[in-house]
């Protein structure tokens, strides 16, 4: 697909991760809707930047993607501001560190959380975009998941097993909307400078970077390049591609 004057929704596109996919849509002339849940001076400082940056336009946009009401708003605010939706990363997310043995530290409302932002989320977001997608003959869904969705690791059992989901929903997702939407994910490993990294303990830190092939974290900048080819893909579709330095092989 052609980049140049699409438009990109980024949820969490404020966080770690976010900005940098955000500034990499914007590198290829893509304007881009800036989401964030709750910094709203940071989210409109990257869109500030972003316009300033690569001549693009960018706004900020807030929504609770627990909330199917906030959801629709949100996609109805976008599509006032740019008057179409080309691109959707599904890229926010929460998570909480509790050790996998401890069952009873992972309470019914960390579970619920999590699944709620980094399952349902993106699946109502999604659903929500498709029709436009639709609409307009063309459109590319990019889901931010983890290496914690292919193998038993992670900040909780709840986070590995909600982008566990996150990945299958991108397979399924790929089938029920094609040919016009393709459908792809990213799983990256251990990422340095995230609020994901920012909750884990600090011997799961140094696991992660220690045991990998590569001895270091996965980079931000892999990633979000990435999420461009994914975007301008033609052929691809229900995938997920794992960066992590070498830990995790699927």
């Amino acid at each position: 697909m052609e980049l140049k004057g699409a438009v990109a929704l980024v949820t969490g596109g404020n966080g770690g991760l976010g900005q940098v996919i955000c500034h990499a849509l914007a590198r290829e002339g893509v304007h881009v809707a800036v989401m964030y849940a709750r910094s709203r001076e940071q989210a409109e400082g990257v869109a500030a930047e972003l316009a300033a940056r690569y001549g693009v336009q960018a706004a900020a946009f807030g929504c609770d993607i627990t909330d199917g009401a906030a959801i629709a708003g949100l996609v109805g605010a976008v599509m006032a501001r740019f008057g179409r939706i080309d691109i959707l990363v599904n890229d926010a997310a929460f998570n909480k560190a509790v050790p996998f043995a401890d069952l009873d530290g992972l309470s019914d409302e960390v579970w619920d959380t999590i699944m709620a932002v980094n399952l349902t989320g993106p699946m109502r977001l999604s659903k929500a975009v498709a029709p436009v997608m639709k609409a307009q003959g063309r459109g590319r869904m990019v889901n931010i998941a983890s290496v914690a969705g292919l193998h038993p690791t992670g900040s909780s059992i709840a986070y590995a097993v909600g982008k566990a989901g996150l990945i299958h929903l991108t397979r399924c997702l790929a089938v029920a909307l094609a040919p016009e939407v393709l459908v792809n994910c990213v799983a990256p490993g251990l990422l340095e400078g995230t609020r994901a990294t920012a909750n884990l303990r600090a011997e799961q830190i140094e696991r992660s970077a220690s045991t990998s092939l590569l001895k270091k974290a996965a980079d931000k900048e892999d990633c979000a390049e990435m999420v461009v080819t994914m975007c301008r893909t033609e052929t691809m579709t229900g995938q997920t591609v794992v960066i992590d330095a070498g830990r995790v092989f699927h």
